[in-house]
């Protein structure tokens, strides 16, 4: 089992271009999987984690309601925001600047096959960041996703997660807000959820900004012990 992970830090870069390039990943990784089965090889198949910050867009997973975006396209226009439906499991989700967005692309062959496990060590991987901060992250019933202040009237939704697996390899990922605009969230029903609201770390943490460097380095501190791997830095090629 190979338990390697490259990680590259793409930057603010356009939710398209980044689907494509984890599409292009995915697909690479899930062929290797069918050639290696079809020749008998045992060839490592490969794991990556890219990090990135996406210029303002909402996302719909497969299973979502269009009715939870709450603006038509030209309001989408004003706020320099674009819309996409796509492949992940999940509801409605934004993503913007001042948010970690991570995406790991592993073939959990190397790991576990358990795509419930996966994303319970996703998520245990973003509380573990958050109570670095004093900050008590908590998972909600029924709803994927970290979360503050569960089971009161102020619960509020601070990571927002969906995945996509084939043959155990996965994509998509998860959204962290550091330094978000929450304005953004007011113009959708986030994650189809009615009734609870959005934070960001800055916010709670009664800060302008926070370092999302730091935040990052700890997220992968907690990702690599909870996963048994060994991350391995790229390079992004211009």
């Amino acid at each position: 089992m190979n338990k390697k992970v490259a990680l590259q830090d793409l930057g603010l870069k356009d939710y398209k271009e980044t689907w494509d390039y984890q599409e292009l990943i995915f697909q690479n990784t899930v062929d290797l999987k069918i050639k290696n089965r079809r020749e008998n090889s045992e060839l490592p198949t490969p794991n990556h984690f890219l990090f990135v910050e996406h210029p303002h867009v909402y996302t719909l997973g497969k299973s979502g309601n269009i009715e939870n975006l709450l603006i038509d396209e030209q309001i989408l226009a004003e706020k320099d925001a674009k819309f996409y439906k796509i492949n992940r499991g999940g509801d409605i989700t934004y993503h913007g600047p001042g948010q970690i967005v991570g995406y790991p692309i592993l073939d959990l062959d190397n790991f576990f096959t358990d795509i419930h496990k996966y994303l319970r060590l996703l998520e245990e991987m973003v509380i573990l960041t958050l109570a670095e901060y004093d900050l008590k992250g908590e998972r909600s019933d029924g709803e994927t996703g970290v979360w503050l202040d569960v089971g009161t009237p102020f619960a509020r939704k601070i990571c927002a997660m969906g995945v996509r697996a084939s043959r155990w390899v996965t994509m998509h990922g998860f959204a962290l807000n550091v330094n978000s605009d929450l304005g953004y969230f007011d113009l959708m029903i986030p994650c189809g959820i009615k009734g609870k609201s959005v934070t960001s770390l800055n916010v709670e943490l009664g800060r302008r900004t926070v370092d999302m460097e730091e935040v990052k380095e700890k997220l992968l501190y907690h990702f690599s012990r909870l996963f048994e791997a060994k991350i391995i830095k790229r390079k992004v090629e211009a």
